[in-house]
């Protein structure tokens, strides 16, 4: 596939097709589209993903039946690790290592942090136009332009496919409308015919693996002594997760995870007790549109990322206080 790190809107590329019914579909209804696909159907591919002048590959098999949900991604670059997930259990399998870890996770599948849900309120923050129409990977698609209504959060192009609105292709764009990072297939099948009880018996063969299960403690910020004095506007608070680290002499010295989302872009902060031989230097970094900074406050060093602009996540920081 050809990736292009440089395109800016309007893409020249993008056929504008005449107005259809699909142009009158108003930002709920994509979403929920999307959200549906995302859930219902079958299909086998190869997926690719650039950013950051990086590029990454993995084959998937996704199937659906009923309530169920399960799948298995390999990974074909970098280091080999293949990821099976059936509803909320995951389990990574690092072949190098004979490691297994297996846990529970609450989203699943693709783009999981984006299209979750059809919150009205996205509304309040992104404008949605179909800008469109395209093929990935012999799939017929709607273009959709994703804008934000202000320099909190990127916007989006994406492609969905025409007839169930599965997404096939996202682009993440800056505020200036460049692209940041794509997320495509290259090869794709629908309605395969994958098999749920076959996917579901190779996640449980682990026989020469060491497994790990990794412990979360779900909890509150305001539980654990924090808030945010001054609200982000249009991110809510998702969920917060003490990690448990082996060896740690008490409750409190495990990392908290605090996950903000706005309904498409989501945010994490981690907070832990300060190490002053590991916490030297704070920094910030942008890689494609995942965005990370680091601070201390107080007796602990907090690490913020996310997939928003870097004036977000310093929202966020300078906004994060510790209980008296």
């Amino acid at each position: 596939m050809n990736f292009v790190a440089s395109q800016t809107l309007p893409d020249p590329a993008v056929a504008v097709a005449p107005a259809t019914a699909a142009d009158a579909r108003s930002l709920q209804d994509w979403l929920m589209r999307m959200h549906e696909a995302a859930k219902n159907r079958s299909y086998v591919g190869t997926f690719v993903v650039s950013s950051g002048g990086n590029m990454s590959s993995a084959k998937i098999w996704h199937v659906c039946e009923g309530a169920q949900q399960a799948e298995r991604v390999d990974i074909l670059s970098g280091t080999p690790r293949s990821i099976f997930r059936h509803n909320d259990r995951v389990v990574t399998l690092l072949p190098e290592h004979k490691l297994a870890r297996s846990e529970k996770r609450e989203s699943l599948g693709l783009f999981s942090g984006l299209f979750e849900t059809a919150d009205s309120r996205i509304g309040d923050f992104y404008n949605i136009s179909r800008v469109g129409s395209g093929r990935i990977a012999g799939v017929e698609a709607d273009i959709l332009l994703l804008s934000p209504r202000d320099r909190l959060r990127f916007g989006y192009r994406v492609w969905t496919e025409r007839k169930n609105g599965l997404v096939v292709k996202l682009q993440t764009l800056n505020t200036d409308g460049r692209v940041l990072e794509q997320a495509a297939f290259s090869e794709l099948q629908l309605d395969a015919p994958v098999s749920m009880d076959k996917l579901v018996q190779s996640m449980g063969q682990l026989e020469g693996y060491r497994v790990e299960k990794p412990l979360l403690i779900k909890t509150t910020a305001s539980a654990e002594g924090w808030l945010l004095k001054t609200p982000v506007a249009g991110f809510n608070s998702m969920s917060c997760y003490r990690r448990p680290v082996a060896g740690a002499a008490q409750a409190g010295a495990a990392p908290l995870q605090w996950v903000f989302s706005d309904g498409l872009a989501s945010v994490s902060i981690f907070i832990e007790p300060l190490d002053r031989q590991r916490h030297t230097q704070e920094s910030s970094l942008s890689l494609g549109a995942t965005q990370t900074m680091t601070r201390q406050l107080d007796a602990y060093w907090i690490t913020l990322v996310g997939e928003v602009p870097m004036t977000t996540l310093r929202l966020f920081s300078s906004a994060l206080e510790r209980r008296k």
